[in-house]
């Protein structure tokens, strides 16, 4: 079996030039092949108009699979939502939210896809209730891992209890990096003081970050300190974001089956200032993962309102630092 880590891209990275009409799905998958990012991974209601509510025409899927073949590009993951609040004063009925489940499943199925993305909010008895149907289709449903969750919070671990319970091979984690965020992003810093927080309030809600300082208090200080409206805005993110450790990673390896590479910016100097990717690619050889890291860009709404927002350039530069923490440095890989 190859024990080598693959590499992807989120669709999800290029948002902002889908939004804005500047790619076309195949300028997308083209695109992030050409990095050697064969693995691609799509939010149903992004890639395909219609999903879930009005469903998907066949042409559209043969489309899609026409590009895959095209570019020799690899399906790998159907990021699902699931309503559960779509009713006024009441929760959807559990049989319906299965229901809702399986009909994802069926969609990443004629996508071709090895696996679904379930957010984190979805409960374990309807992944459990879904996990039969999946296996008929040959798909696995991975519980996203999202911060301000992590492999010890008991929503999650709750999760992992229902997997083992249930014994079944279709139930796994999805982790995202997000939640490895070691230092507080120079472009969030950037938005909220163009937003109207003043610097010596921005620059302590940064230090308190890597201080560890708990949330509550730096919101209490921010207000002491005169800080109202996006000050107290910037200072509430510590409640969403934490320093967790990758190597948590380890005692679930045997369920995490896809991983999302998320990043808010790459330097020219191809380094993600504030999530550790050497430490967690490190991790994650120890762990034997042989799956996708799929570049999952989120720092374009962080930018838009300053700069031309360049999702490309950073989705190339994230992949030409993981085929260097994966492969080792090639200096004439992904050239610019």
């Amino acid at each position: 079996m190859d024990m080598a880590i693959k590499r992807g891209v989120s669709l999800y990275s290029y948002q902002h030039e889908t939004f804005t009409g500047k790619m076309t799905l195949e300028d997308c998958i083209r695109t992030s092949v050409a990095f050697g990012a064969r693995g691609i991974e799509v939010i149903g209601e992004q890639t395909f108009w219609g999903w879930p509510e009005v469903g998907v025409a066949d042409e559209k899927v043969a489309e899609w699979h026409s590009l895959i073949a095209k570019y020799n590009a690899v399906p790998v993951s159907h990021d699902f939502m699931l309503d559960y609040k779509r009713y006024k004063g009441r929760e959807m009925p559990f049989d319906e939210q299965v229901a809702s489940v399986k009909k994802d499943i069926d969609f990443g199925a004629r996508l071709g896809m090895s696996y679904v993305r379930a957010l984190v909010s979805i409960a374990p008895e309807v992944l459990v209730a879904a996990a039969p149907h999946a296996e008929e289709k040959g798909i696995k449903i991975l519980i996203e891992v999202h911060a301000p969750l992590h492999f010890d919070h008991p929503w999650i671990i709750r999760h992992a209890e229902a997997f083992e319970k249930a014994g079944s091979d279709a139930l796994g984690f999805l982790p995202d990096m997000g939640m490895f965020l070691f230092k507080f992003p120079p472009v969030w810093k950037a938005r909220f003081i163009r937003n109207g927080v003043p610097q010596h309030i921005a620059d302590y809600i940064v230090k308190a970050y890597e201080d560890r300082v708990l949330s509550e208090y730096v919101i209490l200080n921010v207000r002491e300190m005169g800080g109202s409206g996006p000050a107290l805005g910037m200072a509430e993110t510590l409640r969403h974001n934490a320093a967790y450790e990758p190597k948590r990673m380890l005692d679930y390896m045997h369920r995490i089956h896809h991983v999302h590479g998320k990043f808010y910016q790459m330097d020219e100097d191809l380094v993600e200032p504030c999530i550790p990717y050497d430490e967690i690619v490190r991790v994650l050889k120890q762990g034997n993962y042989n799956g996708y890291i799929c570049s999952e860009y989120e720092g374009n709404r962080w930018i838009e309102d300053a700069q031309e927002v360049d999702s490309v350039e950073q989705v190339r530069r994230q992949q030409a630092m993981l085929t260097q923490l994966i492969d080792g440095p090639n200096p004439t890989a992904m050239a610019a």
